[in-house]
């Protein structure tokens, strides 16, 4: 069943600019590939930071099943045990929907507590999914968490000149 556009509503996105968040998130993620030389693994998870940028930037660029095939690639290319970053970001897109009901107007700065507390969920829940207990690994978690928090506006603005939105300042 087709719906009727009014005369104000947004045209569909049609032809290769409907794939360009999902393969965004997917160059996030392969981002990880890249060969980065370092003391400590503090490297931000780029695919969840451009998740999160079009989920709060453009709601409607995605679609609420779509962090299952993105996490699953993310899952398959980083390392982590299958399935947690399908479930963890699922559950953030989740959150996020609850807030936006919730909350009638969100500015910025609310969106990028949004993205900073989504974040910190997903990474402290993957340490406790992949990594034992008794493991030494809260210092550079705390710090890989705060690296992505900054990053964040970044990947919002990424997120903006992908999808052509000239007004976003």
């Amino acid at each position: 069943m087709s719906q009727v556009r009014g005369p104000f509503d947004e045209a569909p996105v049609t032809g290769f600019q409907r794939f360009v968040p999902a393969l965004s998130v997917v160059v996030g993620s392969a981002v990880t590939l890249w060969p980065f030389i370092a003391t400590f693994p503090i490297l931000p998870p780029f695919g969840l930071l451009m998740l999160l940028g079009w989920r709060l930037t453009k709601p409607d660029s995605l679609r609420i099943w779509a962090p299952l095939p993105l996490g699953l690639f993310d899952d398959l290319i980083s390392g982590q045990p299958l399935g947690t970053a399908m479930l963890f970001w699922t559950l953030c897109f989740f959150m996020i929907d609850l807030i936006d009901q919730r909350i009638v107007y969100r500015d910025f700065w609310q969106d990028w507590l949004v993205a900073a507390g989504s974040v910190a969920f997903c990474l402290i829940m993957g340490r406790l999914v992949a990594a034992p207990l008794g493991a030494h690994v809260d210092t550079v978690l705390l710090l890989q968490i705060v690296i992505a928090t900054l990053l964040f506006p970044l990947a919002a603005r990424i997120c903006a000149m992908l999808a052509g939105d000239e007004e976003q300042e």
